[in-house]
């Protein structure tokens, strides 16, 4: 347990003083979404377009990686919209926002950094194939389902044309496909290029771990703590679960895979979750509390998972 507790804690202690120093006015607001932005939008990029431009990607785009992953994720986005109606009455826009609060994963500032910890850093290769697809699967899922759910819905084409400009105006999301084109084209940036990217990379979990922190600051619990509560149990067990169902019955994973498979689907809601309630102006308050509380209850939740997979 204590070595379970070495893996969970520093990531999460990170975390922890982020949020102290924006608790006590360390750090402004102004400056903490700042440093959000310096890690979201240079950082990672960075760390994300380096690690995928030199993976083999034939050998970590799995069928057999990635399906338990997403199976999963549908199944949560599903469920956690279906308990919005039937549970909590919820009109078809806000419980299809709770819904992708239930199915968009704190994967990079989080599950990177977990899985890094806990397994090594070769572990991060399949780890990245997932990355490479979640907020383009998330989104398209997302959009889709609120655009022909919304009673105020605008149509098939404005739908496609907010999938795509939500999806492409993501930094994360253009790193990742620069890094493919790259790999494709068997193209690498010349080496002072490279080692700037490299030092800059360096920074992007531990930044985004202090800045995640210090951002939940500003974020309320409300009174929804049914609709929370939900989406914790979806993200924090249901997801994981199917995932190693589906990894280990249905592919036949490997230990090692399996592994980090379910370990990246038993991480708490992203940022995102809130930047889509936002979008829409739905269920906003839902969903920033669900991030905040998902991420305080993950790390039992997470340590849990760790002890399972050993």
């Amino acid at each position: 347990m204590l070595q379970i507790l070495e893996i969970v804690l520093p990531v999460f202690l990170v975390i922890g003083t982020g949020y102290l120093a924006a608790y006590f006015k360390v750090f402004t607001s102004e400056q903490s979404n700042a440093l959000m932005r310096f890690a979201t939008q240079i950082a990672i990029p960075c760390l994300l377009f380096l690690a995928i431009s030199r993976l083999d990607l034939k050998a970590e785009f799995q069928l057999g990686v990635l399906a338990p992953f997403f199976i999963g994720a549908l199944a949560s986005f599903t469920l956690t919209s279906l308990g919005a109606w039937f549970f909590f009455g919820h009109k078809p826009g806000y419980r299809i926002a709770i819904g992708f609060a239930g199915m968009f994963s704190n994967l990079v500032l989080i599950g990177l950094s977990i899985v890094e910890l806990a397994f090594g850093a070769e572990a991060l290769k399949p780890a990245f194939a997932i990355v490479a697809l979640h907020a383009p699967f998330c989104y398209v899922i997302g959009i889709t389902a609120m655009e022909i759910s919304r009673a105020d819905g605008v149509g098939f084409g404005a739908t496609v044309q907010a999938v795509i400009k939500q999806v492409f105006s993501n930094a994360i999301t253009v790193s990742l496909l620069l890094g493919i084109a790259a790999n494709l084209l068997n193209l690498s940036p010349p080496e002072a290029v490279n080692t700037a990217l490299e030092l800059i990379a360096r920074a992007a979990l531990p930044v985004a771990l202090f800045a995640l922190g210090a951002v939940l600051v500003k974020y309320k619990i409300s009174s929804s703590l049914g609709e929370i509560s939900m989406i914790s149990i979806n993200m924090l067990i249901l997801h994981p679960v199917i995932a190693y169902i589906v990894g280990r019955y249905v592919f036949d994973l490997s230990d090692d895979l399996l592994k980090v498979v379910v370990l990246m689907a038993a991480m708490p809601p992203g940022m995102n979750a809130y930047a889509f309630a936002d979008l829409y102006d739905r269920a906003k308050g839902v969903a920033a509390s669900s991030v905040m509380i998902a991420t305080a209850l993950s790390v039992v939740s997470i340590s849990i998972w760790l002890v399972i997979l050993s």
